[in-house]
C-alpha cells in the first residue's frame, strides 16, 4: 500500500504496487500513519516527496470498494463513499499542516481525489510521458466536497482553469497543466520527475527552516481552506531578536 523511506532529512512516501492506488479506508489510514511518522521525525531541513509506483498516481476514491461492501444497497454504497470522503479530508489537513515543504511527483494519472492528493502538496511536478489530471465528478454525477473546492480555489489561481477542470471535466496533460497553473513543472519521464522532486526537496532542505513556522505560514496562505478543514493558526516568533 505505502512505504516510507528516509534519506537524511528527506522523506519519500511511495504508494506501492501497480494498481490504481484508489483511496479506500485502508490506503487512507496507511498514508496518515506515515504522515504522522514524518511529522514526529521532523527536523529543520526536512522535506517530503510523495510518489506512486506504476501507471497511476491515484485514480481517486475506491468506488469498487464502496459497491462491494454495500451488500447490494445503492444507499449504503453512497454512505461508504461519503465515509471515504470524510476520511480523506484528514489527509489533506495533515499535508496542509505538515511542518516541512512537500512535493508531489506525479508520474501517472491523477484523477478526482488523486488530483486533490497531489495539489495538497506545496509543489507538484508531473511527467510528460504518461498521465493526465482529471476531475471526474461532473461526468459521473457527483458534487464536490467542500474541501475539494476550497483546495482548488486556494491552489489554482486562474478561473478559466478551475472551470475547465471542475465544470468541463477536461483531461489535462503535463505541459497544459503547467500553462493552466495546476502544476509547477513538467519532466520528460517518470524517472526525471522524481529526480526533479528530489532536487527541489534538497534545495529547500538546505534552508533549514523551522518546520512549525513553515506550517503556520502555509496555513495562513489559505484561510478558506483551513477554515473548511477545521485547522487553526497561531502566531510564532522564533527569530533571535
Amino acid at each position: 500500500m505505502c512505504t516510507l523511506e528516509k534519506r537524511g532529512s528527506l522523506f519519500i512516501l511511495t504508494l506501492t504496487g501497480n494498481d490504481q492506488h484508489r483511496l479506500n479506508p485502508t490506503l487512507i489510514a496507511s498514508i496518515r500513519t506515515y504522515l504522522a511518522q514524518v511529522k514526529s521525525q521532523s527536523t529543520p531541513g526536512a522535506a517530503l516527496i510523495t510518489v506512486a509506483a506504476g501507471k497511476f498516481f491515484s485514480n481517486g476514491f475506491d468506488l469498487a470498494y464502496a459497491k462491494y461492501n454495500s451488500g447490494g444497497s445503492p444507499a449504503e454504497a453512497v454512505n461508504l463513499l461519503l465515509h471515504m470522503v470524510n476520511l480523506f479530508k484528514d489527509v489533506v489537513a495533515d499535508l496542509i499542516s505538515l511542518p516541512m515543504p512537500t512535493i508531489a511527483a506525479v508520474t501517472g494519472h491523477a484523477a478526482a481525489a488523486g488530483l486533490m492528493l497531489a495539489i495538497s502538496h506545496d509543489y507538484v511536478i508531473m511527467g510528460r510521458e504518461r498521465g493526465v489530471l482529471y476531475m471526474s465528478e461532473v461526468d459521473i454525477g457527483m458534487t464536490f466536497p467542500d474541501y475539494f473546492t476550497a483546495l482548488v480555489r486556494s491552489k489554482v489561481a486562474r478561473p478559466d482553469a478551475r472551470r475547465d477542470v471542475l465544470l468541463n471535466g477536461v483531461k489535462v496533460k503535463a505541459d497544459e497543466a503547467v500553462a493552466k497553473g495546476l502544476i509547477d513543472s513538467a519532466c520528460d519521464s517518470g524517472e526525471k520527475t522524481v529526480e526533479a522532486a528530489v532536487r527541489i526537496a534538497e534545495g529547500l532542505g538546505k534552508r533549514k527552516w523551522d518546520g512549525e513556522v513553515y506550517a503556520e505560514i502555509r496555513k495562513g496562505l489559505y484561510p478558506e481552506l483551513i477554515g473548511v478543514l477545521g485547522l487553526g493558526t497561531k502566531d510564532l516568533v522564533k527569530a533571535r531578536l
